[in-house]
C-alpha cells in the first residue's frame, strides 16, 4: 500500500519554513490549516498581475476570468459535481446563511426541517430560526454518553411534512464520521433533502459529493489548504427550485443565484491552487497518469491515502488518552471511527492548558468552538469548554510525539 510521504507534503506549505512557526508543532487544524505553496502563488499572482474587474475583453482581465472559472471547472470535478453546481461564498456560515433565506421563502408553514444538536452553529442556528416563519423545527438529537447521531432515531422523525434534514458529515468536537451514504438515503426515501455541513471532514479527504448523495454540502476552503472561501455545492435538481438570492439580473445563472455580493475574485481563482496541491499529491505518490484517471478518482486516491496516514497517527494520542484518568473523551476512541480532531473535557480550564502547552511548542486552544450545543448535550459547560487538538494530514509523527510529551507535562 502506498504511504503518504510527509517530507514531500510539509514542503509545500511554506508555514513549516517560516520563522517562529517551524518550532511549533500545529493542532488547531479545525480553527483552519496552513495555506499550500500553490494558493498562495496564485493569490499572489492575482494581485500582482490580475487586479481588475474579470472576464473584460483586455489581457489582464481575461486571465482573471480564466483563472476563476479554471477554480471552480477543477474543485466540481475533484468532488464529482457539475461546475454549475459549485458556490464560492465569504464562508460556510454567510453561505448557509443564504441558503436558509432561500428555503425560507420555499418552504410553507407547517412544512418541517430536522436539525441536530451535533453540529457547529453554521448548520444549527439559520435553519432552528426558520421556525419563525412557521416551520416546524424537530431536533435529531446525539447520545449523551457517546456524542453519536443515531439513524434510527432520525428515521422516527421523517414523514411527509420534513422537507430538510441538516447534520454534519462529522463534528469539530465530536470528530465520530457520521454514515453520510445511509443518511442521505434515508433523507431522500422520505422526500426530503439533505444539507451536509462537511467542514470537519473535508480537510481529511475531498469527498465524492455524489456518491455520497447529498443534496447540499457545504466546506470551508481555509480549512481546506486554501484561502479564506466558503464552497457549497447544491444539487441542479433542488438549486433550480430554490428562489434566486442574488441581483435579479443574475437569477437565471447557476453560479450567481447564491451569491448576494460580488464574489472575492482573487480569493476565488486562488482556490484553483487546491486543486494543484491535490493533483500533486496525486501525481507524487501514484505517478502522472492524468490522462487515464479521471478527477474524482484521483480525489479518491488521495483521500484515502491522507485518511490512512491521520488514522495511524491518531492511534497513539487515543491510545494516550485513553490511559489517562484525567481528561474525558469526545467521541469515540476508535481511530477509524473519526477524523483526527480531538476535543477533551479536563480538570484545568482549557484555555490554561493551551496557554501552557503553547510554552511547549504546542499551538491548540481551548473553548466551545461554535459548538455550544453538542458540549452541552453531552454535559459539558459551554463556557468552560474543551481543549481540543487537531491535526491533518501534513502533521508528523513527531508532532505526535512532542503533543504527547507536552500533555504529560501540563495536565
Amino acid at each position: 500500500m502506498t504511504r503518504l510521504d510527509t517530507e514531500f507534503v510539509r514542503a509545500q506549505f511554506p508555514a513549516f519554513d517560516a520563522p517562529g512557526m517551524a518550532e511549533m508543532a500545529f493542532f488547531e487544524n479545525a480553527g483552519g490549516s496552513f495555506a499550500c505553496r500553490q494558493v498562495i502563488d496564485r493569490l499572489t499572482r492575482f494581485y500582482r498581475e490580475r487586479k481588475v474587474q474579470p472576464y473584460a475583453p483586455y489581457p489582464a482581465a481575461t486571465a482573471g476570468g480564466e483563472e476563476m472559472d479554471e477554480a471552480r471547472a477543477r474543485l466540481s470535478a475533484l468532488l464529482n459535481v457539475a461546475g454549475d453546481e459549485l458556490h464560492f461564498g465569504p464562508s460556510t456560515s454567510a453561505n448557509t446563511y443564504v441558503l436558509s433565506q432561500a428555503f425560507r421563502q420555499m418552504l410553507q408553514p407547517g412544512d418541517a426541517v430536522v436539525v441536530t444538536d451535533q453540529d457547529h452553529e453554521a448548520n444549527s442556528g439559520v435553519w432552528r430560526r426558520l421556525g419563525d416563519a412557521g416551520i416546524e423545527i424537530r431536533e435529531w438529537r446525539l447520545d449523551p454518553a457517546t456524542g453519536i447521531l443515531d439513524p434510527e432515531a432520525l428515521a422516527r422523525l421523517l414523514d411527509d411534512r420534513v422537507r430538510l434534514v441538516c447534520f454534519p458529515h462529522c463534528s469539530n468536537v465530536v470528530g465520530h464520521v457520521n454514515p453520510v451514504v445511509q443518511i442521505c438515503a434515508m433523507i431522500r426515501a422520505a422526500g426530503a433533502a439533505s444539507c451536509v455541513d462537511g467542514v470537519s471532514y473535508a480537510p481529511h479527504g475531498l469527498p465524492d459529493v455524489a456518491a455520497l448523495g447529498a443534496d447540499i454540502y457545504l466546506f470551508s476552503a481555509y480549512k481546506t489548504f486554501g484561502p479564506h472561501q466558503g464552497i457549497m455545492v447544491i444539487r441542479q435538481a433542488l438549486a433550480d427550485r430554490l428562489p434566486a438570492q442574488g441581483h435579479h439580473f443574475n437569477a437565471g445563472t447557476r453560479t450567481k443565484r447564491f451569491t448576494p455580493a460580488g464574489p472575492d475574485h482573487a480569493q476565488i481563482a486562488a482556490c484553483a491552487g487546491m486543486a494543484d496541491y491535490w493533483d500533486a499529491l496525486h501525481d507524487h505518490h501514484f505517478g502522472a497518469d492524468a490522462a487515464t484517471v479521471t478527477p474524482v478518482a484521483r480525489a479518491a486516491r488521495v483521500h484515502d491515502l491522507v485518511r490512512a496516514q491521520e488514522t495511524a497517527l491518531l492511534a497513539p494520542l487515543l491510545d494516550y488518552l485513553r490511559a489517562r484518568n484525567d481528561v474525558r473523551l469526545v467521541g469515540p476512541s476508535d481511530p477509524a471511527l473519526r477524523a483526527p480532531t480531538v476535543a477533551l473535557e479536563t480538570r484545568r480550564a482549557p484555555q490554561d492548558l493551551s496557554e501552557d502547552l503553547a510554552r511547549h511548542g504546542i499551538m491548540c486552544w481551548g473553548g466551545d468552538f461554535y459548538a455550544q450545543r453538542p458540549l452541552r448535550a453531552m454535559g459539558i459547560d459551554p463556557d468552560r469548554g474543551v481543549l481540543r487538538l487537531s491535526f491533518v494530514h501534513y502533521t508528523s509523527g513527531a508532532d505526535i510525539d512532542r503533543l504527547i510529551q507536552a500533555l504529560d507535562q501540563v495536565l
